[in-house]
């Protein structure tokens, strides 16, 4: 069985959000091709961070690690994008009253965040943080299942009008994820690379962050192929 912790890009096509058994999304591509069954568990919107508390928190991944084949964490591109206003004043806003006030709050957000994104910085979390919550889910799963192969990702790209189509702090988050990977070995699949051609194609997403079929084809063929090097 194969444990996939991600954000929306796992889950998300070219016109929007998908359910989990959805043949097409790249965790049931990997599955398919190495005849696994699949948990994803996954939101939009997730960092490092998130990960780590969906480790040690959901009930589904405590049922699933012992089961499980391999531990992708796919996450880390939410991390690494402008985020001028801090992430929290984002995360609360669904929760402002009444009504009328949390759609004001709303658009002012909308409004503002591509403007103050295109300044680059600060990120949703800096890379140091970023490493340090992966960190910890590795040595998390490496108490319970030391023998589990474990799996992460460096950053997609983007070329989203929310952000400002600005994502400088990338480079920093991919060297910070290799100097990690080396000193632990797990191994990362670039989703930039795999998906970079179809972000850009015009064929993703309109929203600019999501990818088409083909970006999960690409992302589901590297992900099979590192899998298959570590089983």
């Amino acid at each position: 069985m194969l444990l996939v912790i991600a954000d929306s890009l796992s889950y998300f096509g070219p016109k929007g959000g998908l359910p989990a058994d959805h043949p097409r999304i790249w965790p049931n591509l990997v599955a398919a091709e190495l005849d696994w069954d699949v948990e994803l568990v996954a939101r939009i919107g997730w960092t490092c961070r998130d990960a780590y508390w969906a480790l040690i928190g959901d009930p589904r991944v405590w049922a699933a690690v012992p089961r499980a084949g391999a531990v992708v964490f796919a996450v880390g591109g939410m991390d690494t994008l402008p985020s001028p206003l801090p992430t929290a004043l984002r995360e609360l806003i669904r929760y402002v009253r009444p009504p009328a006030l949390r759609r004001v709050v709303r658009a002012t957000y909308n409004w503002l965040q591509p403007k103050l994104s295109k300044l680059g910085r600060p990120v949703a979390l800096p890379p140091k943080v970023s490493v340090d919550y992966l960190e910890q889910c590795r040595t998390a799963l490496a108490q319970l299942r030391p023998d589990v192969p474990v799996v992460a990702v460096l950053p997609s790209v983007h070329n989203c009008e929310a952000y400002g189509r600005v994502h400088s702090g990338r480079p920093r988050a991919v060297e910070a994820l290799r100097s990690w990977s080396n000193r632990t070995s797990v191994p990362l699949v670039d989703l930039g690379e795999a998906v970079r051609d179809n972000v850009f194609s015009g064929e993703a997403n309109p929203d600019g962050i999501h990818w088409g079929w083909d970006g999960h084809t690409a992302v589901a063929n590297a992900m099979v192929k590192t899998l298959q090097e570590v089983r």
